[in-house]
């Protein structure tokens, strides 16, 4: 039987305050857990050496770029189905019939697209529009010996 003046433990206010701390810890842990499963965000290089050791390379494809003044113009639009790439170069600049445009995105690797440009006019390329989320992207124009980085904000 209970005497009239104690209360049981669970009407208890610091008992309830006690049990809060460790059962947010639970919680929170659970959730982070199933946040780090379902973004999977591919931040790291699974092979760190070799791509330091492929920087010599890149370096020279981007000298290239510089040898030959190449620099470009982007133009694309959104809801357009194809966007161009009109490229600037030196007169003796050999200007090649396809191009690949990889679209990288900034945070997230999942979000990276590579898409094939054929060549319209001398120096003006065409590809599908890629589908792009908002955000930062950079686009690495390449073909051949060469290649262009570029930055690009998508609203």
């Amino acid at each position: 039987m209970i005497e009239s003046g104690v209360r049981s433990w669970y009407r208890e206010p610091y008992v309830w305050l006690l049990i809060s701390f460790p059962l947010a810890a639970v919680v929170g842990g659970i959730f982070t857990i199933i946040l780090a499963i379902q973004s999977d965000d591919g931040l790291v290089v699974d092979d760190y050496y070799k791509n330091g050791l492929a920087i010599n390379r890149t370096l020279k494809r981007d000298e290239v770029a510089r040898r030959h003044n190449l620099s470009s113009i982007i133009q694309l639009e959104s809801g357009a189905s194809h966007f161009r790439i009109i490229l600037e170069a030196d007169k003796d600049f050999q200007f090649p019939t396809t191009l690949q445009g990889h679209f990288m995105n900034a945070s997230r690797d999942g979000f990276d697209q590579i898409i094939e440009l054929s060549q319209q006019e001398k120096s003006i390329y065409q590809g599908l529009n890629p589908d792009l989320v908002r955000g930062k992207w950079h686009l690495l124009i390449e073909a051949g010996n060469w290649r262009l980085l570029r930055t690009l904000t998508v609203p």
